[in-house]
């Protein structure tokens, strides 16, 4: 299988066995959740869709007002319905533990273009204030995550 950025897929339950990690949304059955998928060398980005889309509203509005801006958390159109995209979960693994792209009548989803060039712009700019000591709810990528992708591609 070819994974290409901006398309989704389903993770395999061994993955999650293998990291062992309460704070990743785990599967829910054959096709939940879903993850918008980042192509990285051989690392592959993952981030968590929820269909509790009024739940990540409130939380967006109260970092707005808070602070201006929220870069982790966004709303967007996938497949017809909306979605809480979850930039503050991603996590990294590997194709191997991809068990199938996600499918909307016969076919793989992939994201519209200007919401997955805005997906893309949110990670990296979380990623950058992360790497410059800023807080942006990404302490997983360098804590944990990092350790994770060496432990990963071990297996």
């Amino acid at each position: 299988m070819e994974v290409k950025t901006g398309y989704l897929y389903v993770i395999k339950d061994e993955f999650f066995d293998i990291v062992n990690d309460p704070s990743i949304m785990t599967n829910r059955g054959k096709s939940r959740p879903t993850y918008f998928t980042i192509k990285d060398k051989d690392i592959l980005w993952f981030i968590p869709l929820s269909k509790q889309v009024a739940k990540y509203e409130k939380i967006i509005n109260d970092k707005m007002e808070k602070h201006g801006s929220c870069d982790n958390i966004m709303i967007g159109e996938i497949a017809g319905e909306k979605s809480a995209i979850l930039i503050q979960n991603t996590f990294p693994t590997l194709e191997k533990y991809i068990s199938h792209a996600y499918e909307k009548d016969g076919a793989p989803v992939k994201v519209i273009d200007s919401l997955k060039d805005e997906i893309l712009r949110k990670f990296k700019i979380t990623i950058n204030l992360k790497r410059k000591g800023k807080p942006c709810h990404m302490e997983w990528y360098f804590k944990v995550r990092r350790n994770d992708v060496e432990r990963i591609r071990k297996r």
